[in-house]
């Protein structure tokens, strides 16, 4: 039987486990050695007790460590080991409130900043709590990449018209959902553009990257329809590094002199026009464009931004 595979929000989220645990019992143990000895002697911070004269009601709070222990206890403590079972729950909650906490270690190491000298124990916290906020945030941000989905059964016009075509490169499955519905509207044909380089996951992104900084084409696989046949074809592109997606350059430069006439959808995260990449389009296909529509996406979130 073939098994699962491991996601990013899955590997994201084992991260941030490690991080809430490590943080959590960590947490829990220096609160529990405070309380059970207020004088702070048994763990070598007794001579800290000086410095926090700088706090507001220090004659009441700051004392001994009976206050300082359970202020640890509840704010690093207890809210991490709480987002560790959301975690182990799989509850979406649970990714929220791990970076969450990981800003709050930060905000509690500030204050340390403020009143104790620079050390070393007070610095790597901060950047424990830093990383931890980062792993929950890109735990996230997968998550929300991996809900996104594109159902089929709701575009049931698509391929009615013989006279128009679809064609688009998706990674995320963003541009794919735009171009469906565009074929839906249109009833027009489908072609997916589909690339012999990996651009999946995180290695594909970066890869994806690589590509579109030297604005390099990237090997398809062959075109199998006959371009000529359709009176007008829509092409649907990501936005990769500001310019044109590498898959769909290599497209247009094979299908220069095949196409009559074509309009352009856009998608990418910022509100650029991207006139430039319709341009670039234009010169690699020999035509001008009857329309260019940009839509801005954010992580499956659509909003048309301009055409011309």
């Amino acid at each position: 039987m073939k098994k699962n595979k491991t996601t990013r929000s899955q590997i994201a989220r084992r991260w941030l486990l490690g991080w809430t645990l490590f943080i959590g019992i960590g947490a829990v143990a220096g609160a529990t050695g405070m309380i059970s000895d207020p004088s702070g002697k048994a763990m070598g911070m007794d001579g800290m007790l000086p410095y926090f004269r700088v706090l507001p009601f220090a004659d009441v709070l700051f004392e001994n460590f009976i206050f300082s222990g359970f202020a640890l206890l509840i704010v690093n403590g207890l809210t991490n080991l709480t987002a560790a079972a959301m975690i182990l729950l799989k509850k979406k909650i649970g990714v929220v409130l791990g970076g969450i906490f990981g800003v709050t270690l930060m905000l509690w190491i500030c204050i340390q900043f403020v009143i104790f000298p620079l050390n070393f124990m007070s610095t790597s916290y901060f950047v424990f709590g830093l990383c931890q906020a980062i792993t929950g945030y890109i735990a996230w941000v997968f998550e929300k990449q991996e809900e996104f989905s594109v159902d089929l059964a709701y575009y049931p016009n698509i391929g009615t018209n013989r006279t128009r075509l679809v064609v688009f490169f998706s990674r995320m499955g963003y541009v794919k959902k735009q171009a469906y519905e565009t074929a839906n509207r249109t009833g027009a044909h489908i072609l997916e553009i589909k690339s012999a380089e990996r651009t999946e996951g995180t290695l594909g992104f970066w890869w994806c990257g690589r590509f579109a900084m030297h604005r390099w084409d990237m090997p398809i696989a062959p075109i199998e329809v006959d371009l000529s046949e359709y009176e007008h074809v829509t092409i649907c592109t990501p936005i990769w590094v500001f310019s044109l997606a590498s898959p769909v350059r290599t497209f247009c430069r094979q299908a220069s002199g095949k196409i009559r006439s074509a309009d352009y959808i856009l998608v990418h995260h910022t509100k650029g026009a991207y006139k430039t990449v319709s341009e670039e389009m234009d010169n690699l296909l020999g035509i001008h464009h009857t329309e260019s529509t940009g839509i801005q996406c954010k992580m499956g979130v659509f909003q048309k931004s301009e055409a011309h």
